[in-house]
């Protein structure tokens, strides 16, 4: 289990850099104090703006995905071809590395 923030520290800072730090939080959906801990702490805070209809994709495909392996186990069905979740995958994969600019 972990440990509930018990801590209080304060620092000064400029109100520009604040405004920063906040600024930055925010785009990363994290609360100031998370973003500052993380970041203090060395830790990787990426964000990827236009992810959003990708992660529902994936969702809709991992469903199906889902709803096919239910009827599987039913035996309701024995054989499914897989090429539209294939492409599916595909897709999202290359929207992917186009929104990341990871080289393929």
């Amino acid at each position: 289990m972990e440990k509930l923030k018990d801590k209080k520290f304060a620092f000064r800072v400029r109100e520009r850099d604040l405004n920063q730090i906040r600024l930055k939080a925010k785009r990363a959906k994290m609360t100031v104090t998370d973003y500052l801990v993380a970041s203090s702490l060395g830790k990787d805070i990426v964000v990827i703006d236009g992810v959003e209809p990708l992660i529902g994709q994936l969702k809709a495909v991992g469903k199906n995905l889902n709803q096919l392996t239910t009827l599987a186990h039913m035996g309701r069905i024995q054989a499914v071809r897989l090429d539209e979740v294939k492409e599916a995958f595909g897709d999202i994969a290359a929207a992917l590395r186009d929104l990341t600019g990871e080289v393929k």
